[in-house]
């Protein structure tokens, strides 16, 4: 399970380094908290970070079960592809959000095997184990 412990503190620190780089666009782009519209450049970071904390509310206890179900392994091997999803994504929607494709699929398509793995996997072990 340290895999797994480790991927997911990687996440959250991936998380907050989108969030310093949008206070970082925040004063580049000179817009006042609390405002978070005003300058296109600013409101990609800004999706950026919303995008990302919207997956990680998915992530992280999907890791968690499908690791206590599964594979300890495999469930950090798929929070890794995710890291690196949300990172071509950071890079991608900054540049132009119409390239954010690849990032969103190698973001999105972890996350739904961890569920369905731990849902799989959840399942199983409350049929063998009622």
């Amino acid at each position: 399970m340290a895999l797994v412990h480790l991927v997911i503190v990687l996440a959250l620190l991936e998380f907050f380094a989108f969030g310093a780089a949008v206070g970082k666009a925040r004063g580049t782009y000179h817009l006042a908290a609390p405002a978070t519209t005003g300058h296109e450049m600013f409101e990609r970071y800004y999706r950026v970070q919303m995008n990302t904390l919207e997956l990680l509310v998915m992530l992280v206890p999907a890791m968690w079960l499908f690791a206590r179900y599964l594979s300890p392994a495999a469930a950090a091997g798929l929070g890794a592809l995710y890291l690196l999803g949300r990172l071509v994504y950071f890079v991608a929607y900054v540049k132009d959000p119409k390239t954010r494709s690849l990032g969103f699929a190698l973001s999105i398509g972890p996350i739904l095997l961890l569920m369905l793995g731990a849902l799989f996997g959840a399942a199983r072990a409350a049929w063998h184990h009622p």
